[in-house]
């Protein structure tokens, strides 16, 4: 975890007192793309608005010509549409027991 965290170059979090219970994780240029790579929110947490406080903060760091884009994970796939995000059919994704081919 320690090697996620130090490697992203712009990661907000949320605190309940001296326990975190949220955090999104990201690496952007701040002027063109911002990859959020996680966002993650204690499940006690859920529901109060935590993650999309988190979405937020993060966008509110990137300069005004910024996408936000994403990946969700499967069971939070519905989640992202009422915030405002939009699908894109064009993600492509390939597993590290994948090779890229070389044709």
């Amino acid at each position: 975890m320690e090697g996620v965290v130090k490697n992203s170059n712009l990661v907000v979090s949320a605190w309940d007192g001296d326990e975190l219970i949220g955090i999104a994780r990201s690496v952007t240029d701040f002027h063109y793309a911002c990859y959020l790579s996680d966002l993650a929110v204690d499940q006690k947490y859920q529901t109060n608005g935590v993650g999309k406080k988190l979405l937020a903060l993060t966008q509110e760091q990137l300069y005004e010509e910024c996408k936000l884009i994403l990946v969700a994970a499967p069971d939070a796939n519905s989640y992202y549409e009422h915030l405002g995000f939009e699908n894109n059919t064009r993600c492509w994704v390939l597993n590290r027991d994948r090779k890229i081919i070389n044709q």
